[in-house]
């Protein structure tokens, strides 16, 4: 009787709280029924990955089946990095929500867009000891006040109990945006930008390097590769969104 009224006490602010500012959208702003979801046009606006992927950097595979499958890309040259996961394609439907928690001050998403990233990435998160953001340059991070991939990083922590150590890595090369260039110039460009500021964190451990968007892998590559000179055990990548096709990333 005294749980069901201590519960019952509890809900009361939250109920308040939504009748005065009613749940958004994570995506559109529209009114929901409860807080993290998306309203009905923006989630059918959604793709959610799901089998059949590339067992090695979980892109969508269409036509196929099976559990070993391996895309061109990986086939021709395999990532630095053990297995990549993400909970929703980049496309036009779902590019507005990423770019709000990258550029548009919507800190609050993390916390929600957290539990997608759980469900995409449950056997990454199973066998890692310890999550890392991908970082961003000083510079970057003084101009925007805040590294997305972090508060996605710390977001997952708190739900899944996991350790996470934002300062793991560093950006120590101020590269140009990714935006625009293809797969050969995406590696040039990332070469040499990344050190493991906390070896000691990461040594003999497998990390789960956490980052908002995956398209060619170079960054998951670079960083992969730094933390495994470092000592890391293995070194798995879980992103918010991927883009579809990277193979025609060019413009």
């Amino acid at each position: 009787m005294l749980d069901t009224f201590f519960s019952s006490a509890r809900a009361v602010p939250q109920l308040l709280l939504d009748a005065v500012l009613p749940p958004q959208c994570l995506a559109c702003n529209a009114a929901v029924g409860a807080p993290g979801n998306l309203c009905p046009e923006c989630f059918s606006a959604f793709n959610f990955i799901t089998a059949p992927m590339c067992r090695a950097c979980g892109v969508p595979l269409e036509g196929v089946a099976g559990d070993e499958l391996v895309c061109g890309a990986c086939a021709h040259e395999p990532q630095v990095f053990g297995q990549a996961r993400a909970a929703f394609l980049y496309e036009s439907g779902s590019r507005a929500l990423v770019l709000k928690l990258k550029h548009g001050d919507r800190t609050d998403a993390a916390a929600h867009l957290a539990r997608w990233l759980a469900r995409a990435g449950g056997p990454l998160l199973e066998r890692c000891d310890v999550i890392a953001p991908v970082p961003l340059h000083r510079w970057r991070l003084f101009m925007r006040t805040y590294n997305q991939s972090a508060l996605l990083a710390n977001a997952l922590g708190k739900l899944t109990g996991k350790s996470v150590r934002a300062d793991a890595l560093v950006r120590i090369k101020a590269t140009r945006s990714q935006g625009g260039l293809d797969r050969r110039a995406r590696r040039r460009n990332v070469a040499r930008a990344f050190s493991v500021r906390r070896p000691a964190a990461v040594e003999g451990r497998h990390v789960l390097l956490v980052d908002d968007v995956l398209t060619t892998g170079a960054t998951a590559n670079a960083c992969a590769q730094v933390l495994l000179d470092a000592g890391a055990a293995g070194v798995d990548v879980l992103a918010l969104a991927r883009v579809p096709h990277p193979g025609r990333v060019s413009s």
